[in-house]
């Protein structure tokens, strides 16, 4: 989604015709652009942090909901057990003699030793029961307690999260309309200015020599890898994790979870928890975060490529790595060995037979040709 990379710019309606353009030039156009997706993006990897933490609060939620049942019923039968017991000590005290009593007067002394035996069991029954029945009073309180607390946690979570989503929409209408502003020359421009951009910023990289040597993924990369080539043409939905739409830390999460390999659904965090790998260590199926705060994510493919989801208005696609300002990258398979022989999927987005001109790279990107 954000930034230089593949900005799929497209002109307004034919039928309404365009307000005044801002009095801006092209790369102040570009920039503002940028700026504007990019505070959608960083909404975006947000929200899915918060919809991660609500998915967990929920599942916390159902588990004590769970726990409190089962406690409450194992109170019921302790308070039952209580109220035998009572009914029992009732009786007895409504007779001539106590249980105690009636024992040490018993003319029988081998029936008064049985008599013992089980008014012993019998205190210790009590003493158990009024034990379990204490127990199970506060087991049910507490989960009460905790149960509460994780409704309040997850409807905060909530009023969270629409306030995030209502973010995205906000930054999202603020592109349509400069982009409704924009003319169809001011849009040509912007798309030229765009792919020199992006351009530039890859010779630089692959001159440097930090993308040299050819290397294979892993066998679950091969299987991560496999998975990405088949979603290309499918669109961008922010908070979209498939299968019929995604969004760029969606894709990345689906690819190596589909490999065998759960990773966590962030950029952020999959640049936080997963081990690091230098440019020039760089191998197909490693994941590549771009910007300071590690907003945006893509799929390293090789020959310096990624496949990535960019943002709304486009579609998963095939893109130069420096498509975006590079942050790092990191490794969900790290100590895995390479495959000895790998060819990678064809890049056909799935029921088409040729990739899209929309998905490919650019032409002047300074990349290999799209295939």
């Amino acid at each position: 989604m954000a930034g230089a990379a593949s900005l799929a710019l497209q002109a307004p309606p034919a039928t309404a015709a365009p307000a005044d353009p801002p009095d801006q030039s092209v790369s102040a156009l570009l920039a503002r652009l940028q700026a504007l997706y990019r505070k959608a993006e960083e909404a975006t990897e947000t929200y899915n942090a918060t919809e991660e933490k609500l998915k967990e609060q929920r599942e916390e939620a159902a588990r004590l909901g769970t726990d409190l049942t089962r406690a409450r019923s194992a109170l019921t039968d302790s308070r039952d057990d209580a109220g035998r017991i009572a009914r029992e000590q009732y009786r007895a005290a409504g007779g001539a003699f106590s249980p105690f009593l009636g024992f040490l007067l018993s003319p029988d002394a081998r029936h008064a030793f049985d008599r013992s035996h089980q008014i012993t069991r019998a205190a210790s029954n009590r003493a158990a029961t009024v034990h379990r029945l204490t127990r199970d009073e506060r087991r049910a309180e507490e989960l009460a307690v905790r149960a509460r607390k994780a409704l309040d946690a997850r409807q905060k979570l909530a009023a969270r999260q629409k306030k995030q989503r209502d973010t995205i929409n906000d930054s999202l209408a603020q592109v349509e309309k400069l982009l409704a502003s924009l003319t169809a020359e001011q849009l040509a421009e912007l798309r030229g200015l765009e792919r020199r951009t992006v351009g530039k910023a890859q010779r630089t990289l692959l001159s440097s020599g930090r993308l040299s040597g050819a290397r294979a993924p892993s066998r679950a990369g091969g299987r991560a890898l496999a998975y990405a080539y088949a979603q290309l043409g499918k669109p961008y939905v922010w908070g979209s994790a498939g299968p019929d739409s995604f969004d760029c830390s969606g894709l990345t999460s689906q690819a190596w979870a589909h490999a065998g390999d759960l990773i966590p659904r962030t950029s952020q965090e999959q640049w936080r928890t997963l081990p690091r790998v230098s440019l020039d260590r760089l191998r197909p199926g490693d994941l590549v975060i771009y910007f300071e705060d590690a907003t945006h994510v893509a799929l390293y493919i090789g020959d310096g490529l990624v496949i990535q989801a960019p943002r709304p208005g486009t579609a998963v696609k095939i893109s130069p790595i420096a498509s975006n300002p590079l942050l790092g990258a990191v490794r969900p398979d790290a100590g895995e060995a390479p495959l000895r022989d790998y060819a990678p999927p064809a890049a056909r987005p799935p029921g088409g037979s040729a990739l899209p001109a929309a998905v490919a790279p650019a032409p002047d990107s300074a990349t290999t040709p799209a295939t």
